[in-house]
């Protein structure tokens, strides 16, 4: 399965970024881009996304995309050993909601994930030391 993720997720890269889509090659943001994901390997999503603004994560104290994580994955227990295709959510800015999301597609010393990133579409990028550090969960699919 943890293949076979990485594998959509990187079918995924050049999407260019727009918010709230979810179709790849036309567009995507980082919650669109696991949805896609999801719609590959199940078909239908396990709910639909409410609408949400670009900056609804600095004006509510709400965890809603940690909360929707909880309900449809399966959470990684901290001791757990990072896998690729684990689903990564990040705190943008310490103590603020988690608001990013992307998929672990190499481990070792040369960490990567792929997600959408504003301004630059879906892309792979390192997982370099200041995104660890605002790692707020690890997800896998059920």
């Amino acid at each position: 399965m943890t293949d076979r993720v990485v594998a959509i997720a990187r079918m995924w890269i050049g999407t260019p970024y727009m918010h709230q889509a979810s179709v790849q090659g036309v567009g995507a943001d980082c919650l669109g881009l696991i949805r896609g994901i999801w719609r590959q390997l199940y078909g239908s999503e396990p709910e639909t996304a409410p609408a949400y603004t670009a900056d609804w994560g600095e004006c509510s104290s709400q965890e809603l995309l940690l909360q929707g994580a909880c309900r449809n994955l399966v959470r990684c227990e901290p001791d757990c050993a990072f896998e690729p295709g684990d689903v990564l959510l990040f705190r943008m800015r310490p103590m603020a909601v988690a608001k990013h999301l992307g998929v672990l597609s190499e481990i070792g010393a040369a960490r990567r994930f792929v997600h959408a990133y504003s301004g630059h579409g879906v892309v792979e990028s390192p997982l370099s030391a200041p995104w660890q550090g605002r790692i707020a969960g690890r997800f896998r699919f059920p």
